[in-house]
């Protein structure tokens, strides 16, 4: 079967790249951008500093810092209600994958109409959405580069998985400069996200030799830079590394697609409000447990990328080293021990079980699992 392969246009990366970027945005001709944000980038001044360049390159802007940690349908109707008044002919999105998911929900109503609950699913849309340049401030999303865009159904206490071509930014921006202000927290969770993206995309049904040479290089490039990051924020090595790790993490998982690990934490993020990064991170060896009674060799692979010598294990020994591997990377980034701790109660989990599955629907897991089989993988995690 034929593969598609689906990344942004343009992508500027490394220490920089803002200006670069600007330059480029310039050169395209827009004229008054809606920069999609949150308030404490607004509160460090960053939100300024761009503006500030943009209105040197003749590029007026209005600024829309409403999202949330988990955006919602609410702030994707404020955000373009903001543009339609302002008048704006593109969409800059500023910050993490919360600016990125929220500006892409934006951008995309905005030229095919309705409301972005819409566009639930897998290509709902019929036309490209508005001009969007995805400037990102954290190394994990992946969300500047991507077609996924997920936002949270208030009314339903879910997050609406949109897998649309049309939400791929025209141009993405990595600059590690503007990651050194990033708080420890952040920065090991929004890490253990760009893993869980490798690792799900490296196991996927739907890898092929692209996706699995970005996802087994970002792995790499996380095991020896993250806990670095972590530790010393202001090391601009280890935050240009985080930054191209993410970005293949992103390269990987959008083409491969992701799996259980991802379903669950959509439904922990929509249900309880809480960081997609740390929900990812503790059920990730969970999932791979159940994972590795299929495809073993291929978490054989995940083990040595992560440093394990795994020359004289079988496959299912180089399995169990993976899922160990990416435990003590969780642990060394202080992630929470399990989601008692974040306030998961057992007794909703036979509905986060079943929310999971629909979302699970448009994912690519190895082994397809049963309502109960999800549930337990809940439990093992609390």
């Amino acid at each position: 079967m034929a593969a598609k392969f689906f990344i942004p246009s343009v992508n500027v990366l490394g220490q920089g790249a803002v200006d670069d970027a600007i330059g480029d945005i310039k050169t395209l001709g827009f004229k008054h951008a809606l920069i999609v944000t949150d308030k404490p980038l607004v509160n460090i001044g960053l939100v300024g500093e761009v503006a500030e360049k943009l209105g040197q390159n003749g590029i007026t802007s209005t600024i829309y810092d409403g999202v949330q940690p988990n955006p919602t349908v609410t702030n994707v109707e404020a955000g373009l209600a903001l543009l339609k008044a302002n008048k704006c002919d593109f969409v800059i999105s500023l910050g993490g994958g919360s600016p990125h998911d929220c500006a892409k929900g934006i951008a995309l109503v905005a030229t095919n109409g309705g409301s972005i609950k819409d566009y639930e699913g897998l290509d709902q849309s019929a036309k490209p959405q508005l001009p969007l340049v995805a400037i990102n401030t954290t190394a994990g999303t992946a969300s500047e580069m991507t077609r996924f865009c997920i936002i949270t159904d208030e009314a339903r206490h879910i997050k609406m998985a949109i897998v649309d071509k049309h939400t791929t930014p025209l141009l993405s921006v990595n600059d590690p400069e503007l990651m050194l202000k990033k708080p420890a927290s952040l920065t090991a969770a929004t890490g253990m996200d760009a893993l869980t993206h490798a690792v799900e995309a490296y196991v996927s049904i739907a890898a092929n030799p692209i996706t699995d040479a970005c996802a087994i290089k970002a792995m790499e490039l996380i095991q020896a830079n993250l806990v670095n990051a972590v530790e010393n924020g202001q090391d601009i090595n280890a935050r240009e590394q985080m930054a191209y790790a993410q970005f293949l993490a992103g390269m990987a998982f959008n083409n491969a697609s992701l799996g259980y690990v991802h379903a669950m934490a959509h439904q922990l993020g929509g249900f309880y409000d809480l960081p997609h990064g740390v929900c990812n991170a503790l059920l990730l060896p969970h999932v791979q447990e159940y994972n590795a009674q299929v495809v073993p060799a291929r978490l054989k692979d995940i083990a040595k990328a992560m440093g394990v010598d795994v020359s004289n294990m079988t496959d299912e020994q180089g399995a169990s080293a993976a899922i160990a591997a990416i435990k003590e990377l969780s642990v060394a980034v202080k992630i929470p021990e399990n989601l008692t701790l974040l306030g998961v109660k057992a007794e909703d989990i036979p509905t986060l079980a079943d929310n999971a599955l629909k979302d699970a629907c448009g994912f690519t897991n190895p082994k397809q699992a049963t309502h109960a089989e999800i549930c337990q993988i809940f439990t093992n995690a609390l």
